[in-house]
């Protein structure tokens, strides 16, 4: 049986060699842009790249390379940890004996731990290093402070449209295809940006013939991209953006919000947490019912889960929309940390301590309380001198 031939992926083949081939990013690589400088000064920094997949981070840091002339080291955190870092820095100690810089790409740089992190601060410091890491994640999260410091972060966005056709018509030209627009807007679509997937679907549908229309990219596509990590930027950007449609009684986005969040698999149980939380943060004082039925919708999707769960879900977040507003409870909550942190040893008045004996009674524990519904006792209820505060200040 013949061996497998080894393809190169369809990105790698067409992934642009200089800046002029390079698409997209014109904020950064455009005439005097940024990128754009370092290139013709041959002045590179030590830079983070932040930006969604398939936007060209990558890319941009080998165009760097060549450019500059460095020494280009290339490492991915996601397989290589502590020891390749070491030697790395060896090699680039090596290198600057030559009189040569070294050049370090980190691709996912966030999936490093602090140790690892660490272990780049002192040689990027000196200079012995210059780094570019590349990450889909928020660096002020994911970066070590000092190691951020040291860096210029460089902000991606996700490619246009525009962007994405341009790109799909060098990898048609690469593969020898035709493509009609129908097939082009659709690709596009999927991609959502992102360059590389806008070339394996492209790629993909290249299995099926030489001449792609719309059924061949639904087969090699199935489902559209959704870019949304659980544990990433996109998911606290989501449930975001979905409280504040809610807190705004926007409908229709709230609902656009739960959409994406079930179809990219959210957990069903954080979304109703959150409208737990959103009835007494704030609705609240508007319509104590908010409360009530946030917690029905919580123990719906507790016990039956989804798909059907997502009905009582849906139900909640049309009725938490639609309700009044009221922040009486969250501005009671924050009154009462200040006050207690404030008066923390203000001592409880006598007339209102427990008197379980008969020396406590002497001393005056309880003097005059009474016993009865909605009784007023002639010396307050508060500390000596918070006769005044308040803390509850009901909506007019």
């Amino acid at each position: 049986m013949p061996k497998p031939t080894l393809t190169v992926p369809l990105a790698e083949r067409v992934r642009p060699g200089d800046l002029s081939e390079f698409i997209g990013q014109e904020q950064l690589v455009g005439k005097n842009q940024f990128i754009k400088k370092l290139i013709d000064t041959h002045q590179i920094v030590s830079m983070i790249f932040w930006g969604p997949p398939g936007s060209g981070k990558t890319t941009l840091a080998r165009i760097l390379a060549k450019a500059s002339q460095l020494n280009f080291v290339e490492i991915s955190a996601v397989t290589q940890g502590l020891p390749d870092i070491k030697k790395v820095i060896e090699q680039a100690k090596d290198m600057q004996v030559l009189g040569q810089r070294t050049l370090l790409f980190v691709d996912e740089i966030h999936r490093f731990n602090k140790a690892q992190q660490d272990a780049l601060l002192p040689h990027v410091e000196s200079g012995l290093l210059t780094l570019i890491g590349a990450t889909t994640e928020n660096p002020s999260f994911e970066v070590i402070g000092p190691l951020l410091s040291r860096c210029r972060v460089v902000v991606l966005e996700p490619l246009s449209d525009e962007a994405i056709k341009h790109i799909l018509e060098r990898g048609a030209k690469a593969l020898r295809l035709t493509l009609n627009k129908s097939s082009v807007d659709m690709i596009t679509h999927f991609a959502g940006g992102d360059g590389r997937m806008a070339l394996n679907i492209l790629e993909a549908t290249s299995l099926l013939g030489s001449k792609i229309n719309t059924e061949h990219v639904k087969q090699a596509a199935q489902t559209a991209y959704m870019r949304y990590d659980k544990g990433g930027e996109a998911h606290y950007n989501t449930i975001s953006a979905f409280i504040k449609s809610l807190r705004g009684s926007q409908v229709d986005a709230a609902l656009f919000y739960l959409g994406r969040m079930l179809e990219a698999g959210e957990d069903p149980l954080f979304i109703a947490r959150r409208m737990v939380i959103f009835a007494s943060e704030d609705i609240g004082e508007a319509w104590h019912g908010a409360l009530t039925l946030s917690l029905n919708v919580f123990q719906a999707i507790e016990r039956i889960g989804l798909p059907e769960g997502a009905y009582a879900l849906t139900q909640g977040v049309i009725a938490l929309a639609k309700a009044p507003k009221s922040r009486a409870v969250a501005d009671a909550l924050g009154n009462l940390k200040n006050a207690a942190h404030e008066h923390f040893d203000a001592p409880v008045p006598l007339q209102l301590r427990n008197a379980p004996t008969k020396l406590m009674k002497n001393l005056g524990y309880g003097k005059d309380y009474k016993w009865e519904a909605n009784y007023q006792h002639e010396k307050g209820f508060l500390p000596e001198g918070l006769e005044n505060i308040q803390i509850y200040i009901p909506d007019k």
